[in-house]
Order: structure tokens, then sequence, then C-alpha cells
């Protein structure tokens, strides 16, 4: 039977071990006539003893501190019915208690539980705490791998002029991992502007019109040779003659 297991029930006397919890109470085993009961929480409150404190004048201190303060003194137990004689004996035991928060029915109950707990050869001390797996928390890798064997190959080899190219390393892979990938990406738009190049350009308009400017210079062509024709057929003028005075 373990310390973290024994509870106290509001209403019913003495201590109980937790058997079992439910959601409308709870199964307890009595540890005086070690009967066995259900306790309904709609009625009853439950209290670990582990949870429990007591008034010091300082700071607040845990029941496991008075009860083992009582283990090992070596005062008789009181009277429970003597206020007088509780107060005397935790004077002696716990000098710290707050007798006027603590009252004289506290004292009466925790020598009570304290034989109780004695006579049921219960280890008194709180229970620690479960471990926690080392499997449930692993360290998160690192974000960037590269840069830290970088630096260690840098620091490993001063003066060699790796360390720039050490720390670039991953840049550079960035960057050729862009080259790649900015080819096929300017690929769509090569193939556009080759298109658009390669559209033929229609000069038949230009011939077309071009052909009417020969075909006037031919019919323009004839007449200047019959123009140069009749100025030479015609016979040139004789220069008429001077009147003789």
């Amino acid at each position: 039977m373990e310390y973290n297991k024994i509870i106290a029930v509001t209403g019913l006397p003495g201590l109980y071990e937790l058997l079992s919890s439910k959601s409308d109470g709870a199964i307890v085993r009595s540890l005086d006539d070690k009967s066995t009961r259900f306790v309904s929480s709609r009625i009853h409150n439950f209290s670990h003893l582990e949870s429990i404190e007591v008034y010091t004048v300082r700071d607040n201190v845990n029941l496991v501190d008075v009860l083992k303060a009582m283990e090992g003194s070596s005062e008789k137990l009181p009277d429970e019915k003597d206020v007088a004689d509780l107060k005397t004996y935790f004077s002696k035991v716990y000098p710290d208690l707050d007798f006027e928060r603590v009252y004289s029915s506290d004292l009466k109950k925790m020598v009570k539980w304290f034989a109780v707990l004695k006579n049921n050869q219960i280890e008194i001390k709180l229970s620690e705490p479960e471990p926690e797996p080392e499997d449930s928390v692993q360290p998160a890798p690192s974000a960037t791998p590269a840069k830290s064997r970088a630096k260690a190959e840098a620091k490993a080899e001063p003066g060699t002029g790796k360390k720039a190219e050490a720390v670039k390393e991953e840049p550079r892979a960035r960057k050729e991992a862009a080259e790649k990938t900015a080819p096929e990406k300017a690929a769509p738009a090569a193939s556009a502007r080759s298109k658009a190049k390669a559209a033929p350009v229609k000069e038949e308009p230009k011939t077309r019109k071009a052909a009417p400017a020969k075909a006037a210079s031919d019919k323009a062509a004839p007449k200047k040779k019959t123009e140069e024709k009749g100025k030479a057929s015609a016979p040139a003028k004789k220069a008429a003659p001077k009147k003789k005075k």
C-alpha cells in the first residue's frame, strides 16, 4: 500500500485507500476495518494526503513534513480529547505550526491519521514524479547542415582560403539549380519570340507596288527617245541673214 493512494473522505472517519475512480465517485477501502464501499462524489469530497498542506508561521508545508517530524520524535502521542495536551505536543514536535490558523480539530486529525498509517505500515513519503521517456523528446534537425559543416571545415583548415568557398557552397548550389530551372521557364518565352520572328513578312505588296513604278519608268522611257528622235530629225534652223545697211 502506497502513501499516494491514501485519501480522506469528508463526512467519514479515518483514512481510505483509493481502489478505483469513476465519473460519479470512487471505490475505497477503509484502513480501519478493511471494508470496501462505493462513495459518491455528489455527497462526499476526496482529499489525497500528499496534497494537504499545513499552516506555519512561515510558508505552508506539506502534511508529510509534519508526519515525518512526528515519526522522528520521541514524544508520546497525546490524548486526542485533551486540547492543551495536543498543543503542547505539537509545539515540541513542530514548533513552526501556526496555532491560530491550525485548529484543535486539525491537530486531532493529524494524530489519528499518524496512528492509522503506522498501524498499516505505510511508508510516509511523497511520490516521485515519473521521468519523461527519452524517446518522446527528439532534438530538432539542423536547418542548415551545409553551413555548419562548412564552418567546421573552415575552422579545421585556417589560412587555406577554403572558408569563403565553403560558405558560398550552398548559395552556389542554389544558383546552379536556379540556372537549370531558368531555361525551362524561359523556353515558352523564347519559343514565343521565335514564332514572332519566324512569322513571314509580307513583302508582296512592296513588290507589287514597285512593279508599277518600273512599268511607269518603262513607259516614260519611249517618250524620251521619241523626243530625242524628234530633236534629232528636226532640221537645224539657219540663222537669219543680217540685213545690209
